[in-house]
């Protein structure tokens, strides 16, 4: 390590954990309320991170009353008992951000999973504290040559920066709460999280060491310039999210469903294949098993931009429902603090949390224990204004140093039944930007992804279609509306045949039917299983619609001519057109464009042998 700048302790000022335990005040467990426990310790603050009990449970203080303070506790209080001591450790809950993030599987309060497995096995042992970032691992700083020592730093300015992995480079800020004059800089060299690599001194005279890393509350979101509007497109690789329901990098999105509907694939499909620089996943209270595949598979996944592993630009929280339920709540808290950490030095994050009705019974579960007055479904009244903070952490913003970054929110909601009136939906439903309905009856066709067509929406089409119109074609838009309205048409045109059969449709009715069902098998229906099918560029995304639509247009002309719609239905073209999907990858577009040639002379020759018969026949 090197040590050209000296380690030595700064007057008045160091790291919040080591000045801390030297002033811990202690008090005394008075009761014990399953994870809600009333302590004894005059001066403890509103959101002071605590220790309970002889084994040092982790908790946070949420109320106060005089001395007395009530704290959710982020692990069991079985065998805990009142007189027990109670520990105020003078810092809210907080994250480390720093170099060695990336390709980390986290619990709900940042404990890394890998490193307590190797202490206490594959259960986590109470009170068990494991520094979330490596500090015995060097890593090699490149300094800022721009900056200078007796130069003007703030929060954000970037004092130089780490290879953190291969794919990533980390940028090393200036924590939020800093700024001053740069008194010194280290030069090149490899340092741990612990070495000093500068020196600031603020207005007041006071000194305080830069080091790789620094903590930031959970619940307080990062500070930045400014919020901007968002440009581009989040590109999911999955046709029905780019084409029918865009979600741009920096917007709110939610994926509701019932049990069984394909939440999590859906999920796990935007954390694999979008266009994102970062990818959080946090896992908040859902099944063991699903957890265990996502960190069994993420790790042997491969980067599709990249051609490197997925996990060297992905971190994982998992959380699963058999964990504490307070610690279920803070995991969102961790995510997203840690999403906006990297959006400060410029890169698009991508944040999913699966799921929010697991978070938001957490909620309801602490309000409960306290005596708070329930309102909806027994949920807490300020449920809707903790969902909208949570959602509005997410945004496209002008960072302070870094230039322009993002964070991408996409939160699961599993209400039960499917019952999308329920609070956690409805409330969900009035603040994010794109909605992707899941539906029951689509899954339990084996349509997938279920995301229902008629229910969804997405409050992003115009500016999207910008992008798509300048990247792809300028005809994106049209297809898009001209595709909906023909699944509309077939919703309307399915009722009557669920009332009198579909021997009281037209011809040109009926093969509004066909046309529908073209999207929907072509398009509509992606396969997170097959290798060509998984993933569709924009490119071939928009080949696909434009050959489905161009083969409607041309069939509904030759109806319109008497040509039989079975004489239509009956062709092969159709079966290969519902096929090219998977028979052709997103590089072989023009063998899509190819195909559509090959339709249009198809319906030619059937327009000139119907025409002729016309003739003979006269």
């Amino acid at each position: 390590m090197s040590t050209s700048i000296r380690d030595t302790q700064d007057p008045g000022r160091d790291a919040p954990r080591a000045a801390t335990r030297d002033t811990a005040r202690q008090g005394r467990i008075r009761d014990i309320n399953g994870p809600i426990v009333t302590i004894v310790l005059p001066g403890i603050r509103n959101g002071e991170q605590v220790r309970i009990g002889e084994l040092g449970l982790f908790g946070e203080v949420i109320s106060l009353r005089g001395d007395e303070a009530i704290v959710q506790t982020y692990e069991s209080t079985e065998g805990v008992r009142p007189g027990e001591p109670a520990v105020g450790l003078g810092w809210p809950l907080s994250v480390e951000l720093g170099p060695g993030l990336l390709g980390g599987i986290f619990d709900g309060v940042q404990r890394p999973l890998e490193k307590i497995a190797l202490q206490s096995g594959d259960y986590i042992r109470r009170g068990l504290d494991v520094p979330a970032l490596d500090r015995t691992k060097v890593w090699e700083f490149e300094p800022n040559r721009e900056l200078e020592p007796g130069a003007r730093i703030g929060p954000g300015t970037v004092l130089g920066t780490v290879q953190e992995t291969q794919t990533i480079v980390h940028r090393i800020l200036v924590p939020p709460t800093l700024s001053g004059e740069l008194d010194e800089l280290a030069p090149a060299g490899d340092y741990d999280l612990e070495a000093t690599i500068g020196r600031l001194r603020d207005a007041q005279g006071h000194t305080h060491r830069l080091k790789l890393f620094h903590r930031w509350p959970v619940r307080k979101p990062r500070p930045y310039l400014r919020r901007d509007d968002g440009v581009a497109p989040l590109i999911t690789g999955q046709r029905v999210i780019d084409t029918f329901f865009p979600q741009l990098k920096g917007g709110k999105g939610a994926v509701p469903g019932p049990f069984g509907a394909g939440k999590t694939v859906v999920q796990q499909q935007v954390a694999r294949w979008s266009n994102a620089d970062i990818v959080i996943y946090v896992g908040c209270g859902e099944r063991g098993n699903e957890l265990v595949d996502v960190l069994e598979t993420f790790p042997q996944l491969d980067d599709p931009y990249s051609g490197r592993k997925l996990m060297e630009r992905t971190l994982l929280v998992a959380n699963t429902s058999n964990m504490p339920v307070v610690a279920r709540e803070a995991s969102v808290y961790v995510g997203i603090t840690m999403a906006e950490y990297y959006r400060d030095m410029g890169y698009d994050v991508v944040m999913l949390a699966d799921s929010t009705s697991r978070w938001a019974e957490a909620l309801r579960e602490v309000s409960g224990r306290l005596g708070q007055m329930p309102v909806e479904e027994g949920y807490p009244a300020y449920l809707a204004s903790r969902l909208a903070a949570v959602y509005e952490r997410a945004g496209r913003v002008e960072t302070r140093g870094a230039g322009s970054g993002s964070v991408t929110l996409i939160g699961a909601v599993s209400p039960p039944g499917g019952d999308f009136s329920e609070p956690v939906t409805s409330h969900t439903k009035d603040i994010i930007e794109t909605f992707w309905a899941l539906s029951k009856e689509l899954a339990d066709a084996r349509h997938y992804p279920s995301i229902d067509w008629v229910t969804s929406f997405s409050g992003h089409v115009h500016t999207a279609a910008e992008w798509w119109h300048q990247e792809i074609d300028r005809h994106w838009e049209r297809r898009r509306t001209e595709a909906l309205a023909l699944l509309a048409r077939d919703a309307e045109l399915a009722r009557i045949v669920n009332l009198v059969g579909p021997e009281a449709l037209s011809s040109a009715q009926r093969w509004e039917l066909e046309g529908a069902a073209l999207i929907k098998e072509g398009v509509l229906q992606q396969s997170a299983l097959d290798e060509v099918d998984t993933f569709c560029s924009p490119r071939k995304q928009f080949a696909l619609l434009d050959l489905t639509l161009f083969i409607f247009r041309r069939g509904a002309a030759l109806i319109e001519l008497g040509v039989p719609v079975q004489e239509l239905q009956q062709l092969p073209l159709l079966a290969r057109v519902r096929r090219s999907k998977s028979m052709f990858n997103s590089d072989q577009v023009d063998q899509i464009e190819a195909l559509k040639d090959e339709a249009g002379r198809t319906f030619d020759r059937m327009r000139l042998e119907y025409a002729q018969a016309n003739a003979s026949t006269a």
